[in-house]
């Protein structure tokens, strides 16, 4: 391909690339794993950055091979977000729905396992919420970003 003799064109397929890899794979991972970054996390990213460095700008490490690198994420960033918000069925797919995890204060354990949350982390968020026992829940939420949202019976 003529087109990607050209070095700009080359980072540019590449960064694209990577950055797809990127978001199907934390999307694969699944959404609980971006909420809160722990250390763990926080050290993943950092890695994950630099070992696909290359991938996208190969030997050029030369400023503009920097900004087009860059410019590309942000186009590409600017251009999924734009289709989250245009296409729901994208959005659904890219980001998932919201997972009940309890009602009425009761647990939703297939929902639970589904989005790999443990009871300690439910029991963990409610005391964040201010809650201290899972009867006293009307609604717990795993919201598409990982977060998860409480509702307790006396705030309905």
């Amino acid at each position: 391909m003529a087109l990607l003799n050209n070095p700009y064109l080359q980072i540019i397929f590449s960064t694209v690339a990577v950055y797809w890899f990127i978001v199907i794979a934390f999307r694969i991972m699944g959404k609980k794993e971006v909420s809160q970054l722990s250390v763990v996390d926080l050290v993943f990213i950092l890695l994950i950055s630099n070992a696909v460095q290359n991938a996208m700008v190969g030997a050029d490490t030369s400023l503009a091979g920097g900004l087009v690198a860059a410019g590309t994420l942000f186009l590409m960033n600017f251009l999924f977000k734009e289709g989250l918000y245009r296409f729901p069925k994208f959005n659904r797919i890219m980001q998932g729905t919201v997972l009940i995890l309890i009602y009425e204060g009761k647990m939703d354990t297939q929902n639970m396992a589904r989005a790999k949350i443990s009871v300690d982390e439910i029991m963990e968020t409610l005391r964040e919420h201010g809650v201290e026992r899972i009867e006293e829940v009307h609604l717990a939420v795993l919201e598409v970003d990982g977060n998860i949202s409480v509702i307790s019976n006396e705030n309905k």
